[in-house]
């Protein structure tokens, strides 16, 4: 196409050879991924002018390179370029595998899926202003705390310091305690200590230090352990602004030394998760129902705040476990949202499909990592299989059932995810997902095992479980090409209903684990006395009433399994039953329960049910108050609606409480009968 003909809002993409080390398949490139293509040999050096010259128009770029993404990125700033300009690494990720030549295919997909933008990242700023407590229990805080007492603002606290020498001069101020507990982030920590002293200045040999005192209160914004306790937050090494290294380890003090010199200031943390607490599930009236995320997250940054849960950006170290394990979609992870992630994943598998490629896989990676074995894998091993395309994750524990349900929904023959010998911290989430959607595959007759957890630090044994053999049985129907709605929830349900579409062999009803998102309830419609309160519980609209009617209805596929309304009931009529059913997901609201309301005698209103009614006068006859011709307008109240009720009691001085022949007893009335009692007897 020429200059003159091309849109200017048409995407140009650049694809390099990278001196002649790879094949380029530009056939199945042009086929799977729209745009206008020029094929290079060395675009970043003698061909260069070519990319300048694309940079005078304003049209989107791809460049088909990263290791040279700094000086692309400088000639387009250079020369004023104001589209949007990106990158993705085929080389690496396609052409340098053994299977490079097959790998067309793979390459139109990832040139599509990184002309799919991701949204702006949201940040939250921490404040240093260098004030640091430095925890020791000998020489080694001192001299740590003397090399950094030109950058921070230092306190040294001693836990029972043994014959530490005084400083020969007072710098810093060097104090005895032992914290009792802590919390905060950094620009923001705060500190409860115990067994508080003040030293002596006299101290000679040896620190002497003053009577010591409990709960003393501190503030700081770094904090750096040198105590070689146990620490003093969980995953402590993901809390911002706490320091901790062996004391005994010189190396490792050196660069803490380094780190801690340059936290002063203001730093930019990304907002890692999204909350809306009005669909969250934890709690209604002090009565708890999900604590996924509670028990999911590694930092504490989440807690208990009435009827739903806080997350505490500061402290959110971007995990993802609670936005994958949330089944209301009330915690979403935004580094991206997922719905970005499973556009990408989309518009990967369309183009994969469109330039004739079968059988694709997935490859799930971090960028501390997957990407490092993957680069390792193709410079010195086999490369990625043709098959494979990876597709980067800020953290592989942010995985839920929507995007891998996504995935296999689109095409995916299998799905690998790859993760680190031994976990840095508990991925129990991310296990506990893929063992419950590994199921539910296994049931619809895709296969078993589809998603694989890859747990290695060495690139061939990547490559050795990427490469092994494996198929997917054939699907009913073709790929879904669905746009991924905006809310978890509803990417959630679309995509399981897609799965069951085309799957292999599809069946109604999958059993899950109880803790599963999906479900429906068992009511004993006996005992059920239609009170509502189970209604007033759901968060998630599922179960509900009629206005008009006595009645409890029930959605299935809004069901989050969250346990409140089972929890809430008074009756205990309510069981959970955690389970996959695609056909009460295709019906409409299904009736639990439903009674003739009871009239009020008075003004004919409905309330309440007449059962209930019923039974409430039949249990009190036998009772005081509403027993013999005294009780009979009591009974009256109690079939009257609120009111009329309160209309008669007003009207008629009526007190439903008071009883003529209930009268009050005395200590003489007992005297006197007791003495009548005695003379009876002679």
């Amino acid at each position: 196409m020429t200059e003159t003909r091309r849109r200017a809002s048409e995407r140009r993409v650049f694809i390099c050879s990278c001196e002649k080390t790879m094949a380029l398949d530009e056939g199945s490139i042009a086929r799977g991924c729209a745009g206008t293509f020029e094929r290079a040999d060395q675009l970043c050096r003698h061909e260069s002018t070519r990319f300048a010259a694309a940079l005078q128009e304003t049209g989107p770029i791809t460049v088909a390179c990263t290791q040279e993404e700094p000086l692309f990125a400088e000639m387009a700033e250079d020369a004023g370029f104001t589209g949007t300009l990106s990158f993705i690494n085929i080389r690496e990720q396609a052409g340098w595998s053994a299977e490079g030549r097959e790998a067309g295919p793979k390459m139109a997909a990832l040139l599509a899926a990184a002309s799919v933008s991701m949204p702006p990242i949201s940040t939250v700023s921490l404040e240093s202003q260098g004030v640091t407590l430095v925890l020791g229990r000998d020489e080694t805080a001192i001299e740590v705390a003397a090399r950094l007492a030109d950058h921070l603002d230092i306190t040294v606290l001693l836990v029972d310091p043994q014959d530490v020498t005084p400083p020969a001069k007072t710098v810093f101020p060097v104090l005895k305690g032992r914290v009792r507990n802590a919390s905060g982030h950094l620009g923001a920590f705060e500190l409860t200590i115990d067994d508080y002293a003040l030293p002596s200045p006299s101290s000679r040999s040896k620190l002497i230090f003053g009577s010591a005192r409990n709960g003393a209160e501190s503030t700081c914004d770094l904090i750096i352990d040198l105590t070689g306790d146990q620490p003093l937050f969980s995953a402590d090494d993901l809390r911002d602004g706490y320091l901790r290294v062996d004391p005994r380890d010189g190396a490792a003090i050196e660069r803490l030394i380094l780190k801690a010199s340059g936290l002063v200031g203001i730093f930019d943390k990304p907002r890692y998760v999204n909350f809306d607490a009005s669909i969250c599930a934890h709690s209604r009236s002090t009565i708890t129902g999900c604590t996924r995320c509670l028990d999911l997250c590694p930092t504490g940054a989440i807690t208990p705040a009435g009827d739903h849960v806080a997350i505490d950006a500061a402290i959110c170290a971007g995990c993802g476990q609670c936005a994958g394990a949330c089944p209301t979609g009330a915690v979403s992870y935004a580094l991206p949202p997922v719905d970005a992630v499973t556009e990408r994943l989309r518009v990967m598998l369309s183009a994969y499909f469109k330039a004739g490629g079968t059988r694709p896989a997935i490859l799930l990676h971090d960028g501390d990592h997957g990407a490092p074995l993957i680069d390792a894998l193709a410079r010195f091993g086999q490369g990625l299989p043709a098959r494979v395309m990876p597709l980067l994750l800020n953290e592989i524990t942010q995985t839920g059932p929507e995007l891998l349900a996504a995935a296999v929904s689109y095409g995916a023959d299998r799905i690998f995810i790859a993760s680190r010998a031994r976990a840095k911290h508990d991925v129990s989430g991310l296990t506990s997902i893929l063992a419950m959607t590994n199921r539910i595959f296994a049931e619809l007759g895709y296969g078993n095992d589809l998603v694989q957890l890859v747990e290695t630090d060495d690139p061939d044994q990547l490559g050795a479980a990427l490469a092994a053999p494996g198929a997917m049985p054939a699907r009913a129907a073709a790929p879904a090409g669905f746009l991924p709605p905006p809310d978890k929830r509803g990417l959630l349900e679309l995509a399981f209903r897609e799965l069951h579409r085309a799957a292999p062999s599809p069946v109604d009803v999958i059993a899950l684990e109880r803790g599963a998102p999906f479900g429906g309830i068992e009511v004993d419609v006996a005992g059920c006395t239609l009170c509502l309160a189970c209604v007033s519980a759901c968060p998630a609209n599922a179960i509900t009433d009629n206005p008009d009617r006595p009645t409890l209805r029930f959605s299935e596929s809004l069901c989050v399994q969250c346990g409140l309304c089972e929890a809430t009931c008074p009756e205990d009529v309510i069981t959970l039953q955690p389970r996959l059913d695609f056909t009460a997901w295709a019906e409409p609201k299904r009736l639990l329960k439903e009674e003739e309301p009871h009239e009020c005698i008075e003004c004919g209103k409905a309330f309440g049910t007449r059962s209930t009614i019923n039974r409430v006068i039949e249990k009190l006859e036998s009772h005081w108050m509403f027993s013999g011709p005294e009780g009979e307008q009591r009974r009256r109240v109690l079939e009257m609606c609120e009111d009329c009720r309160v209309a008669v009691v007003v009207k008629e001085s009526f007190d439903p409480h008071q009883a003529e022949t209930r009268t009050i007893r005395t200590t003489d009335d007992y005297l006197r009968e007791r003495e009548e009692r005695n003379q009876s007897r002679h």
